[in-house]
Parts: C-alpha cells; sequence; structure tokens
C-alpha cells in the first residue's frame, strides 16, 4: 500500500471516472483527510493479523492517484510481476524502480521476470493492472470490462503471457441520463475464494450478461448481485485478504449501501473489514481495493 503524501483529485483521470467528485477543500485538507482515512484502514488490517508492506509516495513526482498501486503493478505466484500502461499521463510516474526493488530486498519477494506493457501508452492502448483485469487467480479467468483504459487487444495479451482465459464485456453506469463505459472492472465485480459480487444491472447486452454469470456460476462461485445504487457506493470495489482467517474489505459506504441478507450471506464465507474513506472515494473515484 503506497502511503500519500500528496493525494488531491485528479483532472487527469476526471475525464472517464465519472465516481470522482470535485472536492470543496483546500489540498492540504484533501490530503489530511486522506492520510486518516489510510492510517485508519493499514491499522484495522494489522490488527487482524494481514501482513501489509506501506511504502511512503515521492512528493517530488507529483502523483496525485499513488494511494492505487493496483493500477500500475501485478504479482503473481510464478513470482512474475507486470507493469501496465496508464491512461493519465500524470499516473504513469507511479511505476517506480525503487518499490519493486525494497519489495525484493527488503521484504524477500523473490522477482523471476517483469513483463512491461507500460510501452503500450505510446499508442493510446491502456490497460490499468487489476483495475481493468478482475482475476481469478485459481481457475484462471480474467474478467474485464472493456473502456479506455481497458484496451482489448491489451486484455488478450496479458491472458495469453499469463495463462488467463479472457471474459471481456461492456460494463456501463449512468451519467446525466446517458449510459457510459465503466472505467474500471473492480468498481462492478469482486471475486472471492467462494463467491463473486457483482452488478449484473451494469452489462446491457444480455449475451454479454449472460456470458459473465455462466463463467462465474460454472467456476463455483456463489453469486451475490449488488444492485447499480450499491455499485455507485463502490460495493463491487472489495477485496478478500488472509489474516489470521479470511477477510473481505470494503469501505464504510459500500457496508452501509449493502442489504441485511447480503451482508448475511457475505460474512457467512468471510469476516468484514470496512473503514470510513469517504475523502479518498469522492476525490480519486477509488475505494477499499
Amino acid at each position: 500500500m503506497i502511503e500519500p503524501v500528496a493525494f488531491q483529485y485528479n483532472e487527469q483521470t476526471a475525464i472517464n471516472n465519472h465516481y470522482q467528485k470535485k472536492p470543496h477543500l483546500s489540498n492540504i485538507e484533501i490530503q489530511k483527510k486522506a492520510l486518516m482515512e489510510f492510517n485508519s484502514l493499514v491499522n484495522k488490517l494489522k490488527d487482524k493479523g494481514v501482513n501489509v508492506i506501506t511504502i511512503k509516495d515521492n512528493d517530488e513526482l507529483k502523483t496525485p492517484d499513488s494511494i492505487f498501486p493496483n493500477n500500475w503493478i501485478s504479482f503473481h505466484e510464478d513470482k512474475r510481476i507486470a507493469l501496465y500502461p496508464m491512461f493519465a499521463k500524470n499516473r504513469r510516474y507511479e511505476r517506480r524502480s525503487d518499490i519493486i526493488e525494497t519489495i525484493r530486498d527488503k521484504h524477500h519477494f523473490y522477482v523471476s521476470k517483469i513483463v512491461d506493457y507500460s510501452a503500450h501508452e505510446d499508442n493510446g492502448q491502456f490497460l490499468e493492472g487489476t483495475g481493468s483485469l478482475l482475476l481469478d487467480r485459481e481457475n484462471k479467468l480474467c474478467y474485464a470490462a472493456i473502456s479506455e483504459r481497458t484496451n482489448k487487444e491489451l486484455v488478450h495479451k496479458f491472458c495469453s503471457d499469463f495463462n488467463y482465459e479472457p471474459v471481456c464485456f461492456t460494463a456501463n453506469q449512468t451519467v446525466k441520463g446517458e449510459r457510459h463505459p465503466l472505467y474500471h472492472t473492480n468498481v462492478m465485480l469482486c471475486i472471492g475464494n467462494e463467491f463473486a459480487i457483482v452488478c449484473l444491472d451494469s452489462i446491457d447486452d444480455a449475451t454479454e450478461k449472460e456470458l459473465v454469470r455462466t463463467k462465474l456460476f460454472n467456476s463455483g462461485k456463489d453469486i451475490i448481485e449488488i444492485n447499480e445504487h450499491q455499485k455507485n457506493n463502490f460495493a463491487g470495489n472489495m477485496l478478500q485478504v488472509f489474516g489470521d482467517q479470511p477477510y473481505l474489505v470494503m469501505s464504510s459506504k459500500a457496508h452501509k449501501s449493502l442489504t441485511k441478507e447480503q451482508l448475511i450471506k457475505l460474512s457467512s464465507y468471510n469476516n468484514i473489514i470496512h473503514s470510513n474513506l469517504d475523502t479518498i472515494e469522492s476525490c480519486g473515484g477509488g475505494s477499499a481495493r
């Protein structure tokens, strides 16, 4: 997890991230609130036995979204690391070799190979890590909602390189009465070891909707559907982690949007950790994942 030093509203990402809301706070106030939210979540994770590595952002790089490193890097069981092409120019500075060196040298994560897709930025092709790619690592399925930030050709290239089956579709949200592609897959889909949380209502095409439903069902996942209101409150942007037992991490806003029945179902698979991420969600347009 990257500790923010200058978190703020990013004009470059707001072009197609409709979850971002322009704040009525100074950048200093935004950073202060975001850091409090960040530290609170880190402490809750550590209290549950989750191994958390935190690395401080570099203020000189001017990277307001560095708090979301999963968009530029992913780690894999065969010890490979993937680096990704980013839509916003100021997000490309988040790719830091010193972070990889720290994880490798200080935290003893062996890196067998770095697979670098970032050069595709020069061709206007983007693929933003596990924001774009929702990986069912056990069943080797890669779910991808195609958008300006999730290039279909690069999805297939990643799947070929890492031996995944691509499941591509279009997911939308309503903006000012019109349907626009979701910027990232991970706002409408979360995959746990035994369950999947998905907003099928965001998939307008009936064939694609059935494709996603069938792939989830056939891979043995208990499908827990959320509606678009819940998705808009980041109920799709959750992540299952393992500490002393399995936990599902989400924001307090997402937790509040869920029904009693949904919470009971999710709690049958893992305990829930939720934390206030209001500033991070409103300014950054991303959540706990």
